[in-house]
C-alpha cells in the first residue's frame, strides 16, 4: 500500500500540476484526519510521511501552555509543569508527542483518501492564487458577476473570487451574471468559503481610490484627499488639499470639462460629488463643507467639538439639505458636530447662555450684575477660566484693578475647591441597599445616619449591638432594640420556613 500511495501522489501531482511536497502534505493531513475519528475528544494528530519510502508514523501531541493560563483545550494542551516532568528542558509553545498506531491506508479507502487530498490541493491552489493576486497591491477588484449567494454577489477575477454584500452595494443598483463590477477590497477573510475577498462599492474608500485613479496628481503626491463622506448613490463630499500652491485642487479634480469627476460619478451610478477645499482652520473647513450655503457667522466650541453655524433664512434649507443630507455629510467630512440655526435662534441661544453665565458668576462669586456682565463681555464662561486664566489677561480688563482681579480669582478657586471636596464626599459615601430603604418606620434622616456609620444593608443593621446603634443614631435604648429586632425579623422567618 505504501508504493500505491506514492503512485497516487505522483499521479495527482502530474494531473493537477502541483508540487509533490504539497500533495504529500495533503496526504499527511488526510491520514491525520482519519486517525482523529478514532478518538472521542478533539485531539491533535500529526502524521510524518517518509518522502522516499512512503512509510509513515503517527503521533498524538499536546501543546505546552503556561501554568497560569490553564487548559483551554484539555485534549490538545498540557501545562508547563506537567510537561517538564517528561522533558526537563521543554518550553512554552513546544509540543510533547506520543507515538500511536498508524491508520492503514485501506481503512479510509483509496477513493476517500483521494477526495481529501484533492480538497487539500484545491485549498492550496486557492491560497496560492489569492496570494498571487494580493501581491499585486491592487486596491480595486475588477471582475465579472459569477453567481448570487443569499443576496450577495460573487465576483470573479482570474479564478479569484470576491464577495460583494447587498449592504455594500449602491442602493437601487442591480447586477446580473456576467456583468462587469468594480469594488474596493476592504479585507481578506479566509473563513468565507469560496470568496475570501470582502468588497464594497458604498464605502468612502472606494470613492477615494476612484479619484486616485482618475487624477494623476493624487498618485504623484501633489494633491491629497483628506477625508470623504458619502450617501451612496445620492451625494458625496471629499476634502482635498494641494501641496503645491500653483495647483488648484478643486479644478484639478474636476478636470477639463468635468472629465475626471464624471469618470467617478459614472462609476457610482450618477452620485453627485462636492469637492471641498480642506483647511487647517476647522471653522473655515466647515464653512467650505456646507457649500453651496452661505454662512453668516460661526461659533466654535472646542470642549464639545461642535460648531453653531448661523445662516440667513434663505440659506437655511440649503445648509440643512434634503432630509438633513448636506449638514450630515459636512459633519462626517469635517469630524465636527454642526448645529445649523438662523439669526433669531442664535440670538435666543446667546441670550440664554449670557443669562446662565450671569447667574453663575453672581451666585458663586458673590458679585453684582455689573461685574458679572463685565466678565461675560470679556469672554469668560466658567469659574475655571476666572480662577486659572493667566493673571495678566485679567489685569488688562480696564474695569478691574489688581485687588479686584485677585479677589475674583481667590473666590473662584475657593468655590471650585469646595465643589471638588463635596463631590469626593458624595463618591466616597457607599450607597444604601434597597432592603434597608424598604424597612418600615425608617426615615431618611436615620438612613443617612446609618449610611454615615457604614451601615449599608439590612443585615448590617441586624448585626449591630444595641449600644453600637445608639452611638450611630443617638436613639433611646428601647428604640434601638426595637429597630434591631425589626431588622432581624427576616432571619427568623427564613429559619421557620426551613423547618417546615
Amino acid at each position: 500500500m505504501n508504493r500505491e500511495l506514492l503512485m497516487l501522489v505522483e499521479a495527482i501531482s502530474r494531473e493537477k500540476n502541483v508540487e509533490r511536497d504539497v500533495v504529500l502534505a495533503a496526504v499527511e493531513a488526510a491520514l491525520a484526519q482519519a486517525t482523529k475519528k478514532l478518538y472521542e475528544g478533539d485531539v491533535d494528530i500529526r502524521v510524518a510521511l517518509d518522502r522516499d519510502s512512503g512509510n509513515y508514523e503517527t503521533f498524538r501531541r499536546w501543546h505546552v501552555v503556561p501554568d497560569e493560563a490553564g487548559l483551554q483545550l484539555p485534549d490538545q494542551e498540557i501545562l508547563l509543569f506537567e510537561a517538564k516532568e517528561q522533558i526537563e528542558d521543554i518550553e512554552v509553545d513546544e509540543y510533547i508527542e506520543e507515538a500511536i498506531e498508524s491508520v492503514p491506508i485501506g481503512r479510509i479507502g483509496a477513493m476517500a483518501a483521494k477526495q481529501v487530498i484533492l480538497q487539500k490541493i484545491r485549498d492550496a491552489e486557492r491560497e496560492m492564487l489569492l496570494n498571487d493576486f494580493m501581491s499585486r497591491g491592487d486596491k480595486i477588484f475588477t471582475g465579472t458577476v459569477k453567481r448570487m449567494d443569499k443576496g450577495d454577489l460573487i465576483v470573479e477575477n482570474s479564478r479569484v473570487e470576491g464577495r460583494l454584500r447587498r449592504t455594500e452595494m449602491i442602493p437601487k443598483e442591480n447586477f446580473r451574471t456576467g456583468d462587469r463590477v468594480r469594488a474596493m477590497i476592504m479585507e481578506v477573510d479566509l473563513t468565507l468559503r469560496g470568496a475570501p475577498i470582502v468588497l464594497s462599492r458604498s464605502s468612502p474608500e472606494f470613492m477615494i481610490e476612484l479619484f486616485r485613479q482618475e487624477v494623476p496628481e493624487i498618485e504623484q503626491g501633489v494633491l491629497e484627499i483628506k477625508s470623504c463622506a458619502r450617501d451612496p448613490g445620492s451625494r458625496a463630499k471629499i476634502a482635498v488639499f494641494s501641496h503645491d500652491k500653483r495647483v488648484d485642487p478643486i479644478g484639478t479634480c474636476v478636470g477639463v470639462r468635468g472629465t475626471r469627476i464624471n469618470g467617478v460619478t459614472n462609476e457610482l451610478a450618477g452620485e453627485r460629488v462636492d469637492i471641498v477645499l480642506w483647511s487647517e482652520d476647522p471653522a473655515q473647513f466647515v464653512i467650505g463643507a456646507l457649500a453651496p450655503a452661505n454662512v453668516s457667522s460661526i461659533v466654535v466650541d472646542e470642549e464639545r467639538h461642535a460648531m453653531d453655524v448661523v445662516v440667513d433664512e434663505e440659506n437655511l434649507a440649503i445648509a440643512i439639505g434634503r432630509g438633513g443630507q448636506n449638514v450630515r455629510l459636512a459633519s462626517e467630512l469635517t469630524g465636527w458636530k454642526i448645529n445649523i440655526m438662523d439669526a433669531t435662534e442664535s440670538a435666543a441661544k446667546a441670550a440664554s447662555e449670557t443669562d446662565a453665565g450671569r447667574r453663575l458668576f453672581m451666585e458663586k462669586l458673590d458679585v453684582d450684575e455689573e461685574i458679572a456682565d463685565i466678565l461675560i463681555a470679556e469672554g469668560f464662561t466658567s469659574l475655571e477660566e476666572v480662577a486659572y486664566v493667566p493673571i495678566q489677561e485679567m489685569l488688562e480688563i480696564d474695569a478691574f484693578d489688581e485687588d479686584t482681579v485677585n479677589e475674583l480669582r481667590t473666590r473662584a478657586k475657593d468655590v471650585l475647591l469646595t465643589m471638588e471636596i463635596a463631590q469626593e464626599g458624595v463618591e466616597a459615601v457607599p450607597t444604601v441597599s434597597q432592603d434597608l430603604h424598604d424597612m418600615e418606620d425608617l426615615d431618611s434622616g436615620t438612613i443617612a445616619q446609618l449610611q454615615a456609620g457604614g451601615i449599608r444593608t439590612r443585615d448590617d443593621l441586624a448585626d449591630l449591638a444595641i449600644d453600637e446603634l445608639i452611638d450611630i443614631t443617638g436613639q433611646s435604648q428601647d428604640d434601638a432594640r426595637a429597630l434591631i429586632m425589626k431588622a432581624r425579623a427576616h432571619w427568623f422567618a427564613d429559619d421557620a420556613a426551613a423547618h417546615e
